[in-house]
């Protein structure tokens, strides 16, 4: 026996030790098995003083599985030893292992041999979430696991899509040659880089954007602003078409806003100075000051009826009244785009300055300038480099673009999709990959088979992204939120990837049910972990700090206990690793 039972207290035993320490090999982290009549135990020697172990409860075995926690504990009289290796494969290994069932994440630093591995269901159909401080192996990691999976010596998973939105340009390297390795694997990459001509820059169809996306888009700060997104929206649906129907549309929210203005009950002169505004920035071929007016006798230009009297009255009110009229078409029910016509950031700024004239906005300085601001903004994004990713050449449907996405030049599957946002600032990154992944999420969930397409969404440094953002209290919900709480019944899974934790999302960190725990040394993070992550123990905590580089505690719905796992360097590496800065530094004293 290795000692005896003299105490328990809450889930640790204490354990009398009757062996000679200095004879064996350190047993600290090694596992105990405590035998009773009809029960077997299983706990881990976390602690040894005066020659007492404390010894954690993990599990029990019955009949060779090993189920996690305890309903009781053992008895005083329980014998104790140490666990043979063979059954140390049950409790860490992969029993029975079936390539396409499990995959091998690592090996045990403590039990020499015994690789350490997890079902791929259990692991992949759940949210996860890998989170070390800098330097720690996470990136290497990431790597490592993705290339374990797509190198099964005999089988290949060939319907999976891995989408991993790549802060730093590092996974290019990974993975870029798997398929000399795999043939049937295929790795495909976009870029935010507009001055790299070998790899296509992300792209973004306007057309397969909501009101949502325009508004994470043009940074929204208030709910009343959504309504002029909406309205530019349903108008762009008239601006994108035929010349003569978009003139008539014109020329009808111009004679509106025109009509508004002279039933408003304002002086007279206000009345005109704000004709004068509407019609100097808003205007068409037909409808602008210049337009002539006609009258038995005589012809005179829109301004001219304009002019105030010496009674200090707008003579021909009646006349213009009159003339405007005219213009007004028969409403026409507008809906929002509907993804199937093409149209551009011009066509949609068009109509952002149409929907500022109309519906009374003009009435209000106050509404207009909030809603202008949308406008400017809309100016800047079409001025700026960001605009490329919006320039796309052919229309295409949800289903084209995605399918696109998805497979490579030959019509093959690309299993990994590379999104290099490396070269755009971190508020364009966040609102780039939020309108992903709405966009894949959408789509899942109207496949005509539920969950028939598994899609995994990697978001590297996830703390900038996945954030606790006002997209809640502006539209009503964050994508990211709602993909943790919802996706798994439609296929789309998060990948996490942080090392300041305490800044993501605490829905969707909750949400999260496998967890890879790279060494963590920041405060803040620390005790984040501790309160938000389930099932993690204070000694799991103070074990988070002194971890190995490449070295990670993991623990979840895919592995039967919390498990230290020493994770092999990825082949190739992820281009990740820290400067050499003393062979930048130094040259040789040459003689």
């Amino acid at each position: 026996m290795l000692g005896k039972i003299i105490g328990i207290e809450n889930n640790t035993v204490l354990l009398e030790l009757n062996v000679k320490l200095e004879e064996m090999q350190n047993i600290i982290n090694l596992y105990v098995l405590f035998e009773d009549s009809h029960r077997k135990f299983i706990g881990e020697i976390i602690d040894i003083k005066n020659n007492i172990a404390s010894i954690n409860l993990l599990g029990e075995f019955n009949n060779d599985n090993f189920n996690f926690g305890v309903s009781k504990k053992p008895s005083f009289s329980a014998k104790s030893k140490l666990i043979s290796k063979e059954k140390v494969n049950y409790i860490l290994g992969v029993t029975n292992y079936d390539e396409k069932r499990d995959l091998i994440i690592g090996k045990s630093p403590i039990y020499e041999g015994i690789d350490i591995g997890v079902s791929i269901n259990n692991f992949f159909s759940n949210h996860f979430a890998i989170f070390g401080s800098t330097g720690s192996g996470k990136s290497c990691s990431v790597a490592r696991i993705f290339q374990n999976l797509f190198q099964k010596e005999h089988s290949i998973p060939y319907k999976a899509s891995i989408l991993i939105f790549d802060a730093y340009g590092e996974y290019h390297s990974a993975f870029s040659t798997l398929n000399e390795k795999v043939p049937e694997i295929n790795f495909k990459a976009y870029t935010t880089d507009v001055n790299n001509d070998n790899i296509p820059n992300i792209k973004i169809p306007l057309w397969l954007l909501n009101v949502d996306d325009i508004a994470l888009l043009l940074e929204v700060s208030s709910k009343s602003q959504l309504p002029i997104i909406e309205k530019a929206m349903k108008l762009v649906t008239i601006f994108a078409k035929e010349e003569n129907l978009v003139i008539r549309s014109k020329n009808d929210i111009i004679a509106r806003a025109i009509l508004d203005i002279l039933a408003s009950g304002k002086a007279p002169a206000q009345i005109r100075d704000q004709i004068f505004s509407v019609l100097s920035h808003y205007n068409t071929k037909d409808l602008n000051l210049d337009t002539p007016i006609y009258q038995p006798g005589y012809t005179r230009p829109l301004k001219q009826c304009l002019l105030i009297d010496n009674t200090g009255k707008i003579r021909e009110m009646e006349l213009l009244t009159t003339f405007i009229n005219q213009f007004l078409i028969d409403d026409v029910e507008l809906s929002l785009p509907d993804g199937s016509f093409k149209y551009t950031l011009k066509d949609l700024y068009d109509a952002f300055e149409f929907a500022l004239i109309s519906e009374g906005v003009l009435s209000s300085d106050k509404i207009f300038d909030e809603y202008n601001i949308l406008k400017v903004r809309l100016r800047s994004l079409i001025n700026s480099d960001y605009a490329r990713y919006f320039d796309v050449d052919n229309y295409e449907t949800k289903e084209q673009f995605i399918k696109e996405i998805l497979t490579i030049e030959n019509g093959r599957k690309a299993q990994i999709i590379n999104f290099n946002i490396n070269y755009v600032d971190d508020r364009f990154a966040k609102t780039l990959t939020k309108i992903y992944s709405r966009i894949f999420f959408e789509y899942s969930k109207n496949l005509k088979k539920r969950a028939s397409i598994p899609i995994h969404i990697i978001l590297e440094e996830a703390h900038r992204y996945v954030q606790n953002d006002t997209d809640v209290s502006i539209i009503g919900y964050n994508i990211f939120d709602r993909i943790t709480k919802e996706g798994r019944k439609y296929a789309v899974l998060l990948g996490l990837i942080s090392q300041r934790p305490s800044e993501l999302s605490s829905t969707a960190l909750s949400q999260c049910s496998n967890f890879l725990i790279f060494k963590m040394l920041h405060p803040t993070d620390v005790e984040y972990i501790g309160q938000m992550v389930p099932n993690i123990t204070a000694d799991i905590i103070k074990k988070i700090q002194l971890l190995q580089t490449g070295t990670c505690i993991a623990f979840g719905s895919g592995f039967k206990i919390p498990s230290l796992i020493k994770l092999e360097m990825p082949s190739p590496a992820p281009y990740s690793s820290s400067c050499d800065v003393s062979g930048v530094w130094f040259l040789d004293r040459k003689n």
